[in-house]
């Protein structure tokens, strides 16, 4: 897929305040600092589209960025930052969940984990959580320039082992790099075939 254009269209304090349009909508959502904005600007093509920070929980906000005037990306908060007030956290929580139990546009959730670290029992559970309720998504591993190849390699291997051990079959993986454009292809090509599909 060629990226043409893409802008900004809106933020939304909550799922009921989200666009009303009817298109593919493919959201990201990560732990505070696993890379999200970086990889959301190298997939359009921009250097600041998604604003970047070396805060990590950000994003309080879920962004939506229309993109070649056709399908909408979106900007989910990212969870699990033990900074914010037990408050925050709670009211993140419920705009997270409503999201991406309540939007019928949503056709895939891509969950990123940072490729240097080893499983994190939150992003276990929250795919697992994912699973139990339906919603379709894909594991996008981050930061792999980090890495040498054979550490990658390995650190992707070993993260695919352990979701073996609770998933019967894995749901679709991308290993990606913000700085070399590493894996830009991969989730186009693969959004561009999901774009064909119909919206219910």
């Amino acid at each position: 897929m060629v990226i043409n254009n893409s802008r900004f269209l809106i933020s939304a304090p909550s799922e009921s305040k989200c666009p009303r349009e009817h298109r593919h909508e493919y959201a990201f959502i990560g732990r505070s600092n696993v890379g999200k904005s970086s990889l959301i600007n190298m997939l359009l093509g921009r250097k600041d589209l998604a604003k970047t920070s070396s805060t990590p929980g950000k994003t309080m906000l879920i962004n939506f960025f229309l993109v070649n005037d056709s399908w909408v990306l979106v900007d989910l908060p990212g969870y699990g930052y033990a900074a914010r007030s037990k408050a925050d956290r709670a009211v993140l929580e419920r705009m997270i969940k409503d999201y991406i139990l309540n939007r019928e546009q949503m056709t895939n959730l891509f969950v990123l984990v940072d490729s240097r670290h080893a499983p994190q029992r939150i992003d276990m559970e929250f795919m697992e959580w994912l699973g139990e309720n339906g919603v379709p998504f894909s594991i996008v591993f981050t930061k792999l320039d980090k890495l040498t190849s054979t550490a990658a390699k390995k650190a992707t291997e070993v993260y695919l082992e352990a979701l073996k051990e609770r998933w019967e079959e894995l749901p679709p993986v991308f290993r990606t790099s913000s700085e070399d454009k590493r894996g830009r292809e991969a989730i186009l090509d693969y959004i561009e075939e999901m774009n064909k599909l119909p919206l219910e």
